[in-house]
């Protein structure tokens, strides 16, 4: 349970760069999508989220 937590934290945290870079904010007025580590930030947050219901 512990591991599978740390797995999507992880990748969540990936997607989230992952999104950063192909999508990203062009103009810089994005208040998540606008820095890279945000978006990391957000993305690890909803990993655990959805690691930790299953």
């Amino acid at each position: 349970m512990i591991l599978q937590m740390i797995i999507g934290t992880v990748v969540g945290g990936f997607l989230g760069l992952l999104y950063y870079k192909l999508v990203g904010c062009p103009n810089g007025s994005c208040p998540i999508t606008a820095k890279p580590h945000r978006t990391a930030i957000y993305g690890a947050i909803l990993g655990f989220i959805i690691s930790s219901s299953f």
